[in-house]
């Protein structure tokens, strides 16, 4: 079964890049995954907060398109 993205998460940085982070569903595990640089990890409880800090702390991206924490 191919992955399916339940949830995302996206920032705009400072140059207006988009950067996506993705909550893949497989199956039983849930992992998320960064569009821009591949970063791959399972994911936690409150996924998307740990989307959100990846993409502000590596991409510098946080700028949020809908002024809310959820994408």
């Amino acid at each position: 079964m191919p992955p399916t993205a339940v949830r995302q998460v996206r920032r705009w940085d400072q140059h207006g890049r988009e950067h996506v982070v993705r909550l893949l569903k497989p199956g039983v595990r849930r992992h998320l995954l960064c569009g821009t640089c591949g970063w791959r990890r399972r994911a936690p409880f409150l996924a998307w907060l740990t989307a959100a800090d990846h993409l502000e702390r590596v991409h510098q991206a946080t700028v949020d398109p809908a002024g809310s924490a959820r994408g």
